[in-house]
């Protein structure tokens, strides 16, 4: 059984204490979006110079130096690729940074910003997403989402989401299993 969202901030990290990213490593930011006990993904778009080409994913992506702090990070890219504003949106808080294995010999750092809207937000798409769906937590909490991907170019299998014909996995399953992992009742 999940929480209510009224507990989940104290399960949370401060946003204020996320660091601002000066140190010259290389960072990211997600949204992760909830409106009641449904979270905001994305299918993004197929291009060769994307790793994650066509994955499911939160919205977010690279810190640039014009982003005040990582939060400013997330919800330019909710924006920029959802058509999203955030702002009005209620910051629960952040999970923990994560590092994706995929993302290079340099590495890369991803750290999650939690949101709660009142309704559904009018999404609109750009070149860089597909699709958008929610993905609904109690599902996947029960297990009635669980499955395999076999992934193309190596043929390991990883562990998923299967939702209306999208595969959740990877960077974005680790994300969102830390939020439910906080959502439970103690």
């Amino acid at each position: 059984m999940l929480t209510s969202l009224t507990s989940l901030p104290a399960r949370l990290t401060d946003p204020g204490a996320v660091p601002a990213p000066l140190d010259g490593k290389r960072r990211a930011a997600v949204a992760v979006v909830l409106h009641g006990y449904d979270v905001l993904m994305m299918k993004r778009t197929e291009r060769a110079s994307d790793p994650w080409s066509g994955h499911v994913s939160l919205p977010g992506g690279r810190y640039e130096p014009a982003d005040e702090h990582l939060l400013t990070t997330a919800i330019r890219e909710a924006h920029e690729e959802l058509h999203i504003k955030l702002e009005r949106a209620h910051l629960l808080g952040s999970l923990p940074a994560l590092h994706p294995i995929s993302s290079g010999p340099l590495g890369m750092e991803v750290t999650p910003f939690v949101f709660s809207v009142p309704e559904r937000l009018a999404v609109r798409t750009s070149a860089e997403a597909q699709a958008v769906f929610w993905l609904p937590l109690t599902e996947v909490v029960a297990g009635r989402l669980d499955g395999t991907y076999l992934h193309p170019e190596s043929s390991m299998a990883f562990p998923s989401w299967q939702f209306d014909g999208y595969t959740v996995w990877g960077l974005t399953m680790r994300i969102v299993r830390d939020l439910i992992d906080r959502m439970r009742m103690a």
